[in-house]
């Protein structure tokens, strides 16, 4: 084993490591309920607005916290725990990627995101003193 997975396979041993592994893989079960709720939900309802605000939220950190899961369980060789880590980490991401929809808060603002950061680091003139 590579002495770097071996160190994070023995973090994730430790108190500090477990606990922040139990902090991710709620964030993961969160999302999944969320998930659910949102395909459950009548749509254009509030409910399914929440839920599918959550859902899209929770995703990416979802996918991330279950990719280092499934590499942590790898490294120790669990090889079950890396089976179920890659399923849910796969279902996460197709329910993401088909799940269009338009009851969510996240609908259109990559747009007005980036034109809010592009106004904010455009290059400004300083203004000269005005000659007295």
């Amino acid at each position: 084993m590579n002495s770097g997975l071996q160190q994070l396979a023995m973090f994730a041993g430790s108190l500090t490591g477990s606990l922040l592994l139990t902090l991710g893989q709620t964030i993961v079960v969160i999302c999944v309920c969320f998930d659910m709720v949102r395909a459950l939900s009548v749509p254009r309802s509030h409910r399914r607005y929440v839920a599918n605000t959550v859902f899209t939220t929770l995703a990416w950190p979802s996918i991330l916290i279950s990719a280092v899961s499934v590499l942590i369980d790898a490294a120790s060789g669990t090889w079950q725990d890396v089976a179920a880590g890659v399923f849910v980490m796969v279902m996460v991401i197709f329910r993401w990627r088909t799940g269009g929809d338009e009851d969510s808060w996240w609908k259109g603002k990559g747009k007005k995101l980036a034109g809010w950061f592009r106004r904010q680091t455009a290059f400004r003139p300083a203004l000269a003193p005005a000659a007295a």
